[in-house]
């Protein structure tokens, strides 16, 4: 289920990798050279697999599906300029988790307590689609990244995809955790899952996802954490 973290590397561009991803990762074909694409139209961007962000002891594991074209690609932080992080971070400030509600830039001084984001699939995928090959080949950074919730944590996977993901990564099989917003199941050794709609532009837009629901869910990991509600 969860494993010991290994000894971290130091990758070919001289960024730190580390169990929970490798800046150097080239091993999905079709990700690594739409990123060479990306990057050679936007040079400013970072186009490489974006690393989890926040403090590696936190009780909260927040999952997303990949990083935004505009956003955390370019940014190389989780769903920092990405639309979808609006929501995300006000509500991560609301209920005590961030320093600010807007992460706009990767050098902004916003910081996480007790929360850690990461995401299904480190690099960004063409059309936000990753393909099931990719999410396989990624998963490994994924378990290394849960590995570090403790006993009694929390999982918040945000959509389907990373629901699947994070099971995959916990060793867990699909057809005994049905996803569904709101839902909560629970892990060995007092831990627990916890289902959203992503907040994407087309769920918040469309009043799939609202500032309410989703602070419904936030509401019982506050509950099952034993953090205080706004």
């Amino acid at each position: 289920m969860f494993h010991e973290s290994k000894k971290a590397e130091i990758v070919p561009d001289g960024l730190p990798a580390s169990p929970t991803y490798d800046a150097g990762c080239r091993r999905c074909v079709r990700l690594a050279t739409f990123l060479d694409e990306v990057k050679a139209e936007h040079p400013a961007y970072r186009c490489l697999p974006v690393p989890p962000y926040g403090d590696r002891k936190a009780r909260l594991a927040i999952v997303g599906l990949a990083p935004g074209l505009h956003g955390a690609n370019a940014t190389g932080r989780p769903f920092t300029g990405d639309y979808a992080g609006i929501l995300l971070y006000e509500t991560l400030h609301a209920y005590g988790y961030a320093s600010s509600p807007l992460s706009r830039t990767a050098d902004d001084p916003l910081t996480l307590d007790d929360c850690r984001i990461t995401n299904a699939v480190k690099c960004l995928p063409p059309a936000n689609k990753p393909l099931p090959g990719e999410i396989r080949n990624c998963n490994d950074y994924l378990t290394a990244d849960l590995a570090l919730v403790p006993e009694g944590g929390a999982v918040l996977a945000l959509g389907r995809i990373a629901h699947e993901a994070a099971l995959l990564a916990l060793g867990l099989r699909r057809n005994h955790f049905a996803f569904a917003h709101g839902a909560r199941h629970a892990l060995p050794h007092g831990r627990a899952l916890f289902d959203s709609y992503h907040c994407s532009r087309y769920n918040t837009n469309t009043g799939r996802l609202t500032a309410a629901t989703f602070r419904g869910v936030f509401d019982a990991i506050a509950d099952h954490l034993g953090r205080a509600r706004p």
